[in-house]
């Protein structure tokens, strides 16, 4: 049973009813992209989106009651001009911070802080620091490393900048894309691998500084980044310090 004769024609042509709609659908479509895909997505700008769609419906019954030419009181377009100034999305608070950090700008920041606290030996060693002790060449390589073996110069470089690459799309991963795009600056980036580096990203990919920055706690992450300073269950001077100087690395433009 209809409640007006053309209540379907009056459905069809009323825009606040479809504004009213699409203003809703684009306020729960981040909780549908996470609930569909698991990708966590900013939902400030469609939230913004959706409530400056809610001021326009209000226009638009206005405009659908056939009162027009009540709109170009005084008094109206002031109540339009303030909510207007209400419904605009404010600027993300990471605004300031470069979008996805290039591997050329992370390569120039890294490769000098990783290559400083690893020291570069070419003939390869056995790390006994490392629990438990580990065959080491150039700038702390590990990986398929056997007694006798030697690296020059230039293969060392080439080694730690791969390296160091590998090591941070593997880091990466552990990052939500609001964190890469928002809160990596170079310098944050490269402490973080750095650590991942000398640590391990398996252990790292889990750690508090990591889900301290996806959750937006950019300090807190920064900060916890220092609690890595043992080897085999004792702090070491050499540890506090490297992670001293990541930590004010990762600190560098933070709010």
């Amino acid at each position: 049973m209809k409640l007006i004769p053309n209540a379907r024609r009056v459905a069809l042509r009323s825009a606040s009813l479809w504004i009213n709609r699409l203003a809703f659908a684009l306020m729960i479509l981040p909780e549908l992209v996470f609930l569909w895909t698991g990708i966590d997505t900013n939902p400030i700008l469609l939230f913004w989106a959706g409530a400056g769609l809610y001021v326009a419906v209000e226009i638009a019954r206005l405009v659908d009651q056939g009162i027009g030419d009540r709109l170009r009181s005084p008094a109206i377009i002031a109540l339009i001009a303030m909510a207007s100034i209400f419904a605009a999305p404010p600027p993300p608070a990471d605004a300031a911070e470069p979008a996805y950090v290039t591997q050329e700008q992370f390569i120039k920041v890294a490769v000098p802080l990783v290559g400083k606290w690893e020291g570069k030996k070419n003939q390869a060693y056995l790390d006994r620091i490392a629990s438990p002790p580990v065959w080491t060449v150039c700038n702390g390589e590990t990986r398929g490393v056997r007694a006798g073996d030697y690296h020059t110069d230039a293969e060392c470089a080439a080694m730690l900048g791969k390296g160091l690459l590998e090591f941070r799309r593997d880091l990466h991963n552990a990052f939500t894309d609001t964190t890469l795009q928002h809160r990596l600056t170079p310098k944050r980036d490269a402490a973080y691998v750095s650590l991942a580096y000398n640590a391990g990203v398996y252990a790292i990919s889990r750690s508090t500084a990591v889900r301290r920055l996806n959750a937006g706690n950019i300090v807190g992450g920064c900060h916890a980044i220092a609690w890595w300073n043992k080897a085999g269950n004792r702090v070491i001077r050499g540890l506090v310090n490297r992670r001293t100087e990541e930590v004010k690395y990762c600190l560098e433009g933070a709010a």
